[in-house]
């Protein structure tokens, strides 16, 4: 359902043009999934890892204020998201097997809304062979990843999760910057100076710790 709600979220913003407002939820999102680990799962932080937070966070703050107005749509995907990260967290179940039950879910909606579309000719699926071909593999896309996050969700600690995801947020600003030319404003420039600040400081400290974990076994 949380996925289900998540995805809807996005979609819905994307058609009533508030792209804008669904990028800043992405960059919330990773301090709700930290949030969670730190007090319900009880999860210590590195100092390096406290100091990359507080960098996001204020990076996130700059964005949030500059934004202008209260971001309802972010919240709703930065808490989804987050509630089903701990959720995964906290399932102790095969990846490809939770995500199929989530899928059977999704189904229903999605379903029943296709059947919607279909009934009053605004479906767009079917109606090019180019199109649908290009639909269909977005569902490839979209589930490879969301395996490797299942899988990464019983293995790694919940507040490294959070970190790591500012990694797709920024990936998405690139593409906008570079691929659809969307404009770049001091504040964007200002908020995203601390958010990869900290994702090097994290790099730096990830990198460290693995080097600390061989040298103890070798």
């Amino acid at each position: 359902f949380l996925l289900t709600l998540n995805w809807g979220i996005y979609i819905w913003s994307v058609s009533v043009d508030r792209v804008v407002e669904a990028s800043l939820g992405y960059y919330m999102t990773p301090l709700v999934v930290v949030f969670f680990g730190v007090f319900i799962l009880k999860e210590k932080l590195r100092i390096a890892q406290k100091l990359s937070l507080t960098l996001a966070a204020i990076g996130v703050a700059i964005l949030t204020i500059a934004f202008g107005q209260l971001p309802l749509v972010a919240f709703g995907l930065a808490l989804s998201w987050g509630t089903y990260s701990l959720i995964k967290k906290r399932l102790d179940a095969g990846s490809l097997e939770t995500l199929s039950v989530e899928m059977l879910f999704a189904l229903i909606p999605s379903g029943i809304y296709m059947f919607y579309l279909f009934s009053n000719n605004q479906n767009e699926f079917g109606s090019e062979l180019w199109f649908s071909l290009i639909v269909m593999t977005t569902g490839l896309v979209t589930i490879i990843p969301l395996l490797m996050f299942n899988s990464a969700a019983t293995t790694l600690p919940l507040t490294l999760l959070g970190l790591l995801g500012y990694i797709n947020p920024t990936i998405m600003f690139l593409i906008g910057f570079i691929v659809f030319h969307e404009p770049l404003t001091f504040s964007k420039i200002f908020g995203f100076i601390f958010i990869w600040s900290a994702l090097i400081l994290l790099g730096i400290d990830m990198y460290r710790s693995g080097r600390s974990i061989d040298q103890s076994k070798g």
